[in-house]
């Protein structure tokens, strides 16, 4: 950081992903981020899901946020995607799941049910 301009620069840059992960959106996704969704890749899932949403415009009506630990381990990563009272929990996510799950049930309203909760357990 050389000036007061750059470092202004990048908080207004910061600034939109901080929004993106305190707001009181209608859909919400949440990502298990306990030590056992750490270990098991939560962070970039996180990060993927942050990216998307704003590459996206949806910042004013899609929350990304974390949580700790879900309860169930052996799924993580886990996602769970919020909308009014509807929750959809996705098991074992990756980052490539994590755009498919944007595109397909964020953007199109379609859950991806071969990677929910339900589906594994079958």
């Amino acid at each position: 950081m050389k000036s007061l301009e750059e470092l202004k620069a990048i908080r207004e840059r910061m600034q939109s992903k901080v929004i993106l992960r305190e707001g009181t959106n209608e859909t919400r996704i949440v990502v298990g981020m306990a030590t056992c969704g750490i270990a098991a890749g939560a962070r970039p899932v996180l990060n993927t899901f942050v990216e998307e949403i704003a590459n996206r415009n949806l910042s004013g009506k899609v929350e990304v946020s974390q949580t700790g630990c879900i309860g169930m381990c052996r799924y993580e990563p886990i996602v769970e995607v919020f909308e009014g009272e509807e929750r959809v929990t996705y098991v074992y996510v990756n980052p490539e799941k994590a755009k498919e799950i944007v595109e397909k049930h964020i953007v199109g309203g379609k859950p991806i049910v071969e990677y929910t909760i339900g589906a594994v357990e079958k």
